[in-house]
Formats: structure tokens, C-alpha cells, sequence
């Protein structure tokens, strides 16, 4: 079946609170989408993010970010005021996130309708279940490991559990106790904040299905170190006696970093896990089914081998590939879960055995269109090469916008592109190869239209799935991206301005889905 569907993270949503969350604006969204004739919504990882404010670096696996959750749902439950959702209007700009003025506001706000809460269920409830006892109920233990693993988090002025007092640190059974009853108002409250979010988000997953579009999910294959994963269970990780990592991951150098790239996340012992039959993860994919209807596995190489670096280096240049899990842990979620719904990342240099294992799990992989277009080379990227069984984008996260990939080509490349999708003549022909300097309204209007027609390529594609970055729908440049790999600070803040994916947008989108059998039920 040929599908299509349209990548958005919900932090880029608009909504009133300075960062996309599971507010109207997200239902009108999803209302949008089905109009464009859309089957899916992608979306990027939905746990709590810290530093650097990537969410590829949660605080847990198995927990859901509380920067999503929707003031305005609380407020009509009766535990916020209009004047306290207020304090969240952080007053930014509405197509850019600022993460510490939502940190310095959310959290304060949703103390609120937690101790409201706490009142009702005191008046309501004097001699049933405690509050605490009700999330429980709610949670899976390795959510409620996370909340945990927060409230210590911030009686430590939120420093990474590597610099907590050692017994707590090394989970020491007294201290575990200690902690759990000088905390425990701390904890219930991070219950609060999981409970509510899944109650939010499983409710916009039920609309979503509801106009037939199905949510396409992401799991980073590796955890954060400062995570309630990797200090609830060192023994999954390559760690010493004191909880150190031994190793941690990235990758080599090669043509774009001399250096490669030091990730610096724990590196799992594979040779535990597949003892305990994988259990860990088996986990992992059952969370994620819960959020989830399709699944993209990040960097799909690493289950087939991956790069070690010693632990303490300041570069990535003396690692070493090891042998990860290979096929083994894909037959256990098979033989638990059946067939399932994955897309595997498989970008980047690939090995024969890589390809092997991608071949055996029978998962589509993905194709970016931004790496076809090299003048004098043959890319696996260009369509004509696809197979049916993947998966399509432009460009991802990790990628500019077709409109700033174009910018930053080669006269070279742009002819190469140009040629492949016969664009000379676009509107009014290319401004970029006008001798006069183009009028910004008409480079920008041909521009626009090339993003069209880097979209059509994909659509008209053979891939089963399209998936296009919403950036790209819009015809937007550099300024829209959502992640510069291996930098810090400046990503993740891209905001989609309110209005912007316009009645005429969704119009074009369903007429072009139609045209390439791409097509819903609208």
C-alpha cells in the first residue's frame, strides 16, 4: 500500500506556552493533516530532555516529556486558574522554543495542579488509596523508577547521578528506603506529571486514529548516561565496580569530522542482555507500542556493530568496532510481539553485514533525497534505485531544508539536481542563473517551487512510505532546521508559526497524494 505522511515534532507545534504541546493546536493538526490526505504523522522522541535540550538524550526511556503536557486540559479539569496558566506565557517568540524559559515556568505551574489535586483527593477520598498508590497503578516500574530517579535528581541541585552521595549512587537498599520516604511527596508529584501526560497523549493518539492517521515514533538506540536507565540498571551497561563507563558511543572520523564523533552515551553489554533473553529491551519495544504505532529504530548499524570509545578520550579517533546483537535480539521481538511495525535507520556507510541484517528483519530502510544529488557519482539514494519496501523523506531532523540544502550546493550539484528533475524552467525560470541579482520575492517564490518538486520526486518514488518534513511543505530555508549534528545549543527550537499550513498548502498536498496513489480515506 503507497502511503505518505508528514514529520512535525510536537515541540514544534504552535500553542500558547512556548513550546508544542497536546493542546488544540496539536487536534487541529491532526485535523489538518487528514484534509492533506495524509496517512502518518512522524514525530521525534517524546521523553524528558536536560541539557542540550536534544530527545536524544532523555532522562529515561520509558517516561514522557511534562513540557508537553496541555495547561489548558488541567485548567478545564479545575486545577489550574486562567491566571495560573498565564505564569507559562513565557511571552518568546512564537517560531522559536526558549527551553529555559520553560523550564524556569512549566514545572512551577504544574506544582500547582498537582497540589490542587492533592486537596480534592484529601476531601474526596480520606480513607481509600493514597495519590501515590493510584499513579502506581498507572505507571510500569521502570516509570516509576524514573520518577524517582528525578525527585534525587533535584534533591542533588540536579547534578548527574555520577555525583550523588555514593550509597545512593550505587542504589545501597538502606538509602534506596531512606530516599523513597524523605521523597515521597517529590516522587508522587513526577507521577503526577507521567500519569497526566500519558492521559494527554494516548487521548490525541485515539483522535489521531480516529482520521485515520497512524503515529510514526522513534527510539534512539542508545540512553542517556545521567538517565534513570543506566542508574536504576548498571548492570545493562559497560560499566565498572563504581558505575563508570568503561566505553561509550560514537562514531570514527571520516570525511565530514577528522575527529569523529563522541556521543559519549553507555554502551550496553549485549552479552547480559541476550542471557536475560533481551528482557530490557522487550520492554523498551512494548513502551513503545504503547506511544507508538510505528516504530523508527535510530541507527540501525549499532545492532550489527559499533563503535567503542575508551572511556576519558577526548576525541573519537581511538575507538574500535565491536560486534553488537545482530539478528538475535530482532528474532526475540518477533517471537514476542510478532510482526511489528519498524523502520530501520539505516543511513550513513553501510557494511555488507549490515545490510545482511537489514535483509533478514525484513524492515523497510530509509532513503534522503538531500544525499542523491552528487554531480559524476551514482547514489543509492536516487529513486530510480529504490526498492519498494522503504521509506522516502527529503530530509530529516538531522538535515537542512530542501530550500538551505539547495543553497549550500554546487553549481555542480544544482545542475545535477535540475537536470534529474528537468526544473529549468520552474515559474519563471531559475533566478540563480540569472546574471542580474533575482528580486527576493521572485527567488524566494522559485525556491518554494523547487521544494515542490523535490517533493514530487519523493511521492512519484517507489517506496511504499513518504514521509515529508513540514519545513518542506512550507518552502522554508536554513532558519527552519531542526538539528546541526555533533553541535550544542541552537537546535530543537524550530516553532511552525500558527496558520502556516494553509487550506491551499492542503489542498496542493492531497491533489499531488492522489496524483501518486498516495492517498487517505478524505
Amino acid at each position: 500500500m503507497r502511503t505518505c505522511g508528514v514529520l512535525l515534532p510536537v515541540a514544534s507545534l504552535p500553542s500558547k506556552y512556548g513550546i508544542g504541546t497536546f493542546s488544540k493546536e496539536a487536534y487541529e493538526f491532526i485535523d489538518q493533516l487528514w484534509e492533506a490526505g495524509q496517512n502518518y504523522w512522524q514525530i521525534l522522541p517524546l521523553g524528558p530532555t536536560g541539557y542540550g535540550d536534544s530527545p536524544y538524550q532523555s532522562f529515561s526511556a520509558f517516561a514522557g516529556n511534562p513540557y508537553f503536557i496541555d495547561l489548558d486540559q488541567l485548567k478545564e479539569e479545575g486545577l489550574l486558574t486562567e491566571a495560573e496558566c498565564q505564569e507559562a506565557d513565557c511571552g518568546q517568540n512564537p517560531e522559536e522554543i526558549s527551553y529555559e524559559a520553560v523550564y524556569q515556568t512549566r514545572f512551577q505551574v504544574l506544582r500547582k495542579a498537582y497540589d490542587r489535586l492533592k486537596r480534592l483527593e484529601k476531601e474526596e477520598n480520606e480513607a481509600g488509596k493514597s495519590l501515590k498508590e493510584k499513579f502506581e497503578e498507572e505507571l510500569s516500574p521502570e516509570t516509576i523508577d524514573y520518577c524517582f530517579y528525578a525527585a534525587v535528581k533535584k534533591a542533588f541541585g540536579e547534578k548527574s547521578w555520577s555525583q550523588w552521595d555514593e550509597d545512593i549512587k550505587l542504589r545501597k537498599p538502606e538509602a534506596v528506603a531512606r530516599y523513597q520516604k524523605e521523597l515521597e511527596d517529590e516522587i508522587c508529584f513526577y507521577e503526577f506529571q507521567q500519569v497526566t501526560f500519558l492521559k494527554q497523549w494516548k487521548a490525541l493518539k485515539e483522535y489521531a486514529h480516529s482520521k485515520d492517521i497512524q503515529i510514526i515514533g522513534d527510539i534512539p538506540i542508545y540512553v542517556a548516561f545521567d538517565s534513570a536507565d543506566s542508574w536504576a540498571h548498571p548492570e545493562l551497561f559497560q560499566f565498572d565496580e563504581e558505575c563508570q563507563p568503561v566505553a561509550v558511543a560514537g562514531c570514527p572520523p571520516d570525511a565530514f569530522s577528522a575527529t569523529g564523533q563522541l556521543w559519549g552515551n553507555p554502551l550496553y553489554r549485549w552479552d547480559y542482555h541476550k542471557k536475560t533473553g533481551f528482557s530490557w529491551w522487550m520492554k523498551r519495544i512494548r513502551f513503545s507500542f504503547e506511544l507508538y504505532d510505528m516504530v523508527r529504530v535510530d541507527h540501525f548499524r549499532g545492532f550489527d556493530q559499533y563503535y567503542a570509545i575508551p572511556f576519558g578520550e577526548t576525541t573519537a579517533i581511538h575507538g574500535a568496532w565491536e560486534d553488537g546483537p545482530g539478528i538475535a535480539i530482532f528474532e526475540k521481538i518477533k517471537e514476542v510481539f510478532g510482526k511489528v511495525n519498524i523502520i530501520a535507520e539505516d543511513l550513513g556507510f553501510l557494511t555488507p553485514s549490515v545490510l545482511k541484517l537489514l535483509e533478514d528483519t525484513g524492515f523497510p530502510g530509509m532513503k534522503v533525497l538531500e544525499f542523491a544529488f552528487q554531480a559524476g557519482e551514482e547514489s543509492s539514494y536516487l529513486p530510480y534505485l529504490y526498492k519498494q519496501n522503504c521509506v522516502v523523506y527529503t530530509g530529516t531532523h538531522d538535515n537542512d531544508t530542501v530550500v538551505g540544502w539547495y543553497r549550500s550546493l554546487s553549481p555542480e550539484d544544482k545542475k545535477f539536481v535540475e537536470d534529474y528533475m528537468g526544473i529549468h524552467d520552474l515559474d519563471r525560470g531559475n533566478p540563480y542563473n540569472s546574471c542580474a541579482a533575482p528580486a527576493v520575492t521572485e527567488k524566494t517564490r522559485w525556491e518554494k517551487e523547487l521544494s515542490w518538486e523535490v517533493i514530487r520526486l519523493a511521492l512519484a518514488s517507489t517506496a511504499d512510505l513518504a514521509v515529508i518534513p513540514m519545513q518542506d511543505y512550507l518552502g522554508l530555508g536554513t532558519e527552519a532546521r531542526i538539528n546541526m549534528p555533533s553541535t550544542l545549543g541552537g537546535n530543537w527550537t524550530w516553532r511552525m508559526k500558527k496558520g502556516a499550513f494553509t487550506l491551499e498548502i492542503r489542498e496542493r498536498c492531497r491533489q499531488m497524494n492522489r496524483l501518486y496513489g498516495r492517498r487517505n480515506s478524505y
